[in-house]
């Protein structure tokens, strides 16, 4: 079975976007989150235009070649101006989870109204048999409540921003986690984590 994974960029103190994100601007404005995408020489194999240094280009290409679709949430997905129709990842399609309907949905995205589950099983079904990339704060949240969540991992980046949008909203127990892997690259340093069950 298709594993699901929660893998962004978070700052040390925990945001994953700048301030003032929303519409209009991105994932908000003096982050630094997303440098380590483009300050290397090694092209990703996965992303056209990512130029990363060696370690994050095998870490990233690892996690993004096993993605074959992504759940993100209304937030993530009105910050990122609909993705442009398509989806964050060239190859996976995009289930968009929502309480209210999107003006818009394009055929590469799907919207699911009724729940995290029922996101994650669209996600899967839409996977052919990859793994499914989460998205967002308010998306991993609920997916660790509803224990869907197999492996996270944290791109942390060497800053504290002290506002913008955070990456983990109050949970109702702890979450375990093992540490599976720990690379530091220039700008990053990747921890790979399992869920423990």
């Amino acid at each position: 079975m298709s594993k699901v994974i929660g893998a962004l960029s978070v700052s040390v103190d925990g945001y994953i976007t700048g301030r003032e994100p929303g519409p209009g601007h991105g994932l908000g404005t003096g982050s630094m989150l997303f440098d380590w995408y483009f300050d290397g020489d090694t092209p990703s194999r996965v992303f056209d235009g990512f130029r990363l240094s060696e370690p994050s280009a095998r870490v990233f290409d690892a996690l993004a070649g096993r993605v074959g679709a992504v759940v993100a949430g209304r937030n993530t997905y009105e910050d990122s101006d609909g993705f442009g129709g398509g989806s964050p990842h060239p190859a996976a399609r995009l289930v968009v989870l929502s309480h209210r309907p999107l003006p818009q949905v394009s055929e590469r995205q799907t919207l699911v109204t009724t729940g995290i589950e029922d996101a994650i099983a669209a996600a899967r079904a839409a996977a052919d048999g990859k793994d499914v990339g989460l998205m967002g704060g308010g998306v991993m949240t609920e997916a660790l409540k509803a224990g869907l969540v197999d492996e996270l991992v944290l791109h942390q980046v060497p800053i504290l921003l002290g506002a913008g949008r955070p990456f983990f909203q109050p949970l109702p127990e702890h979450v375990r986690l093992d540490l599976v892997e720990a690379v530091p690259a220039p700008g990053v340093t990747h921890l790979h984590y399992l869920i423990k069950r």
